[in-house]
């Protein structure tokens, strides 16, 4: 349900190919540290409008997704 969004914001971040963003891509495949993780949950935010506070291990783009849509209920 996020997904593009989430790739969108990765690849701007990173500058890599929006069409490399998987829903399987870990983090660290992306090259995104836990500085960059941090950033861009921000930019995700200020993106989708709400807030994410990630109170477990997420390692792929589609469990990130899964999270957000877990909070919005």
């Amino acid at each position: 349900m996020y997904f593009n969004t989430i790739a969108k914001v990765i690849s701007e971040r990173t500058g890599c190919d929006i069409a490399a963003v998987k829903p399987e891509s870990t983090f660290s495949d992306l090259g995104i540290d836990s500085l960059d993780t941090v950033e861009l949950l921000m930019d995700l935010e200020d993106e989708i409008g709400i807030e994410i506070e990630l109170d477990q291990k997420v390692e792929t783009v589609d469990d990130l997704d899964k999270f957000i849509q877990s909070k919005q209920g």
